[in-house]
């Protein structure tokens, strides 16, 4: 982004247009480059005069200082001063109010007494007195990351994004809505999608709708461009408050694109609260996988893309989870109307008590929890279950009440995943040639063979190799099964025991 000076737009025809940079263009972002290479290791002054001579050559002042600023930012100055400056003046100013200041003569005297009580040369105190400012600071690293064309692709978006500061509204399409969707989230930005004859449109609304313009929402805009221009195909329409007067800029892929460098980093989360719920779900070990922002759901005309979805492990069932915190009055009335109108699926939402909507949410045939802070993990998990011993009833139900898989040992999870339930599906059946130990299936022989091979005395690890060679994982179920207990000898290992006290 430049500043708001360094903006350069055309206003024909009463429109507003970037005035974006060309290929003509290249031979003064090399010269601007180069002179910032040329002036390592020299004052900013002098750098700022050599800039200026190439303004002075016929080039756009707004042009030379916006690449400048862009090229500015990737370099590093520092003070060089044999003594802090601020030691320095504080110091010549006292000896210059006991001297008494007026002539050249008095100045020198001054300064010579500062250097005295500062135990440095004069020459010294002559430099460091203003080597702080800004125009004799030193350029030190000018290893900027970009080349000629690089330069001018920056510019381009940064001037892209300044004209946003003063949108009002701005209209998205793009072929991937949903990065979109997750930027303007993150951003905090009032959005809606809205279909129209060519497709889906993302609607964000500016401060005017809501709130007192700030800077905050002009860089918001900004950062959603970046985010646009990082698709393939996009097109972008905003309304600009030009000094009062409403104007229309467009832009496309084909203006403005995003150069080889990394993005701004942005939150994972609009808001502490989705965080917070995310972080304490997904540390469970639970049938359900927790998606962020999944596919946008039809709401009528418009279409609305929930914080999160579950998707059960063992089927094709998705419940779609929206977190309605506290918003505005007219926010929460335009949250109530999509829910009215949400497609047929299931949803259930998370409603902040202090909105005292969750009732008529409910009255749309929505599953409602309420919360104050932070969403209770166990109200939506008691949800889930509601829902899930419903598919461990129908799958059951699908089954034969007995099964017989082919393997002499099988583990219930691996014959759960054959069917494609859940284990609690299929622990209620019968297995008439296998005997179910624990969570593991063996058929009989198996059993004998492994009782063969176990003897009271054998160290726990070698009957966990015995166990491991005929594919059985549950040595501790098994163990016990044959009669065995473990004898725990420190930090040393275990052996093997009869569970009647022989040896």
């Amino acid at each position: 982004m430049l500043r708001k000076d360094l903006l350069r737009v055309s206003r024909a025809g009463g429109g507003f247009r970037p005035r974006f940079v060309g290929r003509e263009h290249r031979p003064l972002a090399a010269r601007v480059l180069g002179t910032f290479a040329d002036h390592v290791g020299e004052r900013r002054g002098d750098l700022d005069a050599a800039l200026a001579s190439l303004e002075a050559d016929g080039g756009d002042f707004k042009l030379v200082r916006g690449l400048a600023a862009l090229v500015e930012r990737e370099c590093r100055f520092e003070v060089r001063s044999p003594v802090p400056s601020e030691r320095v003046r504080r110091t010549v100013f006292e000896t210059a109010e006991t001297v008494g200041v007026a002539t050249e003569a008095e100045r020198a005297d001054a300064v010579g007494r500062a250097a005295d009580r500062l135990g440095v040369d004069v020459s010294d105190v002559e430099v460091a007195l203003y080597a702080d400012r800004d125009v004799n600071e030193v350029l030190v690293d000018a290893d900027v990351r970009w080349g000629p064309d690089d330069l001018l692709e920056q510019y381009d978006l940064s001037l892209a994004q300044t004209a946003l500061f003063d949108a009002t509204e701005v209209r998205i399409r793009s072929n991937d809505p949903k990065r979109l969707v997750s930027a303007v989230k993150r951003l905090r930005l009032m959005y809606e999608i809205e279909r129209t004859p060519d497709g889906r449109e993302l609607v964000v609304t500016g401060p005017d709708a809501l709130f007192k313009r700030t800077r905050r929402y002009g860089t918001a805009f900004a950062r959603l461009l970046r985010t646009a221009a990082g698709t393939a195909e996009w097109r972008l329409t905003a309304t600009i408050d030009d000094r009062g007067r409403e104007r229309t800029m467009t832009l496309t892929d084909e203006d403005v694109g995003v150069p080889g460098v990394e993005p701004v980093t942005e939150p994972a989360f609009d808001s502490g609260v989705e965080a917070d719920f995310a972080g304490r779900f997904r540390a469970l070990d639970l049938d359900w996988t927790l998606v962020r922002e999944p596919e946008p759901l039809e709401t009528g005309t418009s279409v609305m893309i929930p914080d999160f979805a579950f998707e059960y492990d063992h089927g094709e069932f998705r419940l779609f989870f929206e977190v309605m915190g506290f918003w505005t009055p007219e926010y929460v009335e335009k949250k109530l109307h999509q829910l009215a109108d949400v497609e047929d699926v299931d949803l259930l939402v998370a409603v902040d008590e202090s909105l005292g909507v969750g009732e008529e949410i409910s009255a749309r045939d929505h599953r409602v929890v309420t919360y104050a802070g932070t969403v209770r993990v166990k109200a939506v998990v008691d949800v889930l279950r509601e829902y899930e011993s419903t598919f461990v009833a129908d799958a059951a139900a699908g089954l034969p009440d007995e099964l017989a898989p082919d393997d002499d040992v099988v583990a219930l999870d691996a014959l759960a995943a054959a069917y494609g339930v859940s284990v609690e599906a299929v622990e209620g059946k019968r297995f008439p040639e296998h005997e179910r130990i624990g969570r593991t299936l063996l058929r009989p022989r198996v059993l004998d063979d492994v009782a063969g091979a176990i003897d009271a005395g054998m160290a726990l690890a070698e009957a966990e190799a015995a166990l491991s060679e005929r594919g059985i994982d549950d040595a501790s179920a098994v163990l016990s099964r044959l009669g065995y207990r473990v004898e725990w000898e420190g930090l040393g290992g275990g052996t093997l025991r009869a569970k009647d006290g022989d040896a």
